[in-house]
């Protein structure tokens, strides 16, 4: 009892709110608007694959007749050798077409499958960039990783498979139901008695399978976002000596994950038995009354043959329709997962004539700006303030009093719940985003790394720029003397994240980055955090020959870092409390005067 309560609370330390199974009736809308993604191969491999599969079924139809009532009723029972020979040439070549139209078709469908595949996720993947901060905020980055991935790949056996075999089935199907009743309309209907028992019995199952595979790929969604997690937080997992409990929280979303898999796969498993049994049922009930038929003269001997075929081919349809729809609802289950991302909207919305924003002076004015993150608590209430094209502002406060809000919102990462940001006079709910974030540079304290070599991480904001600008930018902020150590150079390649280097190696990437993207306005959001005293005295010089002539936001709580910026701003709770520049704020012995002191006196218990 005790390791359950254990167990229990080493799960309830983790929270994944944000994938719920979703229940809803099978929405026939929805198929109709995942089958949209085959439009752009509606020309080609679509066509083409419908026509091998209208030649295949029409192959399929015609020989049972040939074999029966051509072949046994006529050429064998009149011994007509000639009719005989023509026969067997004719199924043989009948097969060699088939044979063929298969190769072509699983060639044609597999190529069209897998071109909806690529265009779905491409399309999900752009959609899921262009989404505001709150998406992410509110999701992990496994539960994205699973929908991008596992949820598309489920749809890959539908659209290589499924729709064209279920056009294929469904036209077989149909066929073979018109031949045999014009074989035989007794014996017809003497073997489709078991129909409607199968059609009732399968029909029950469908929800609880529809919900058994959502809840399949919600487990997969905890899966993954665990994960995701421990491998990034590794470090802190083996510094807490937490490995158990990690471990134990593993075991128990792994073990919800295979037993929603095992329970979904039963349920899947109960569709062939059941057309097996009706196929077992129908074909004693075959031989019963058809062997009376053909004893009172109702039913030829070849005649009973190809009914037999048919009848052997009605099951296979039967059959594959019903793991078509089990593809359908596998499918249904994940395409709502990712209708539900592509349903999402940006929070910032890009207005339809917005302006493209030519080069930006800098200028920044915010007049009675609110905001909230999420409609409760205020990050921001009422701020107006100016930052004038060049000038260097900062931002201090203590943690929640809403300096990087300001930042975001600078940025167009959010929009304000009330008032208005202006550039240079522009509401900047009147721009395109793309023309605005081009002259914005931002730099964080927890700095990203992309894997491959420095010289690409530099380059990341500027694609386009030379070798010679990478080198030039790296060494304008002291990053060119780390650099030149390393083995290869700047074609040195760096781990995911950067975890061969150092935090402050990284953090001066991340600088050279920002500047080589020669940026108007330049953000830097507890920047020199992670940058030891005296790297950041290299910088100092670097910075403000670099920063000269834009519009900078420093958002620090070193003394060292703001205290030469042309405007100091003070919030406390989304409030702007003082404002000035050091000496005017230092003269007012207020919270900032506050600050300052409880710096120097940190320093001199150092």
């Amino acid at each position: 009892m005790t390791k359950m309560k254990n167990d229990k609370k080493v799960m309830d330390r983790f929270h994944y709110s944000t994938d719920q199974v979703i229940d809803k009736p099978f929405n026939w809308g929805q198929l109709s608007r995942l089958l949209t993604y085959l439009k752009p191969y509606s020309k080609k491999l679509l066509p083409l694959s419908i026509l091998t599969v209208l030649i295949t079924t029409a192959v399929r139809l015609i020989i049972p007749i040939l074999i029966g009532v051509y072949t046994l009723d006529k050429a064998i029972r009149q011994k007509d050798g000639s009719l005989l020979m023509t026969l067997i040439g004719v199924i043989a070549g009948l097969y060699v077409i088939s044979y063929c139209a298969n190769i072509l078709r699983i060639r044609w469908m597999n190529q069209l499958g897998q071109g909806v595949i690529y265009d779905l996720r491409k399309h999900l993947f752009s959609h899921v960039q262009s989404l505001s901060h709150r998406f992410f905020d509110q999701r992990s980055a496994g539960s994205i990783l699973v929908r991008i991935m596992n949820d598309i790949n489920s749809l890959q056996e539908l659209f290589t498979n499924g729709v064209i075999n279920l056009l294929m089935d469904i036209i077989l199907l149909a066929g073979i139901i018109v031949l045999l009743f014009t074989l035989s309309p007794e014996l017809t209907l003497a073997v489709m008695v078991i129909l409607p028992i199968m059609f009732f019995i399968s029909t029950t199952l469908r929800k609880n399978i529809r919900k058994s595979w959502q809840l399949v790929r919600l487990k997969q969604a905890k899966l993954n976002s665990h994960l995701n997690e421990s491998i990034q937080g590794v470090r802190v997992t083996q510094a807490f000596t937490q490995e158990r409990e990690n471990m134990a929280f593993f075991d128990g979303i792994n073990t919800e994950n295979f037993e929603s898999w095992r329970t979904a796969t039963k349920k899947n498993a109960i569709f062939r038995p059941l057309v097996e049994m009706t196929n077992a049922v129908g074909t004693a009930v075959l031989i019963w009354y058809g062997a009376h038929l053909i004893q009172n003269g109702s039913l030829q001997l070849g005649e009973f043959v190809s009914f037999a075929f048919y009848l052997g081919m009605f099951w296979e349809p039967i059959s594959r329709l019903g793991q078509v729809y089990n593809q359908l609802l596998i499918g249904m289950a994940s395409s709502e997962r990712i209708f539900e991302f592509l349903d999402e909207k940006p929070i910032v919305h890009e207005k339809d004539e917005a302006i493209s924003m030519k080069e930006i002076a800098g200028h920044i004015q915010f007049n009675e700006v609110e905001f909230s993150y999420d409609d409760k608590r205020k990050a921001l209430q009422g701020i107006n303030l100016e930052m004038k094209a060049g000038q260097t502002v900062a931002l201090v406060g203590h943690t929640g009093s809403g300096k990087t809000t300001i930042a975001n919102l600078i940025s167009r990462f959010y929009d304000p719940t009330a008032g208005a940001v202006t550039i240079d006079g522009n509401d900047l709910r009147d721009v395109s985003v793309a023309s605005l974030r081009n002259q914005i540079s931002i730099v964080l304290q927890d700095t990203f790394i992309f894997s491959g070599t420095i010289m690409d991480n530099i380059r990341f904001g500027r694609p386009d720029a030379t070798d010679e600008e990478v080198r030039l930018a790296a060494e304008a902020i002291g990053a060119d003397n780390f650099i030149g150590k390393l083995a290869n150079g700047y074609e040195t390649e760096v781990e995911e994240r950067g975890n061969v280097l150092s935090v402050g190696e990284r953090q001066l990437l991340s600088f050279a980055r920002a500047l080589l993207a020669n940026p108007r306005i330049i953000i830097l959001d507890e920047a020199t955090a992670s940058i030891d005293t005296e790297t950041e005295v290299k910088i100092q010089s670097a910075l403000k020959k670099l920063l000269k002539g834009r519009t900078a936001i420093i958002i620090a709580h070193r003394l060292s870092t703001i205290r030469d910026s042309d405007t100091i701003f003070v919030l406390e709770n989304g409030r702007i409390k003082e404002s000035g520049n050091h000496d005017q704020l230092m003269e007012q012995r207020g919270d900032y005067y506050d600050l300052v002191e409880s710096q120097f006196r940190m320093i001199e218990a150092i």
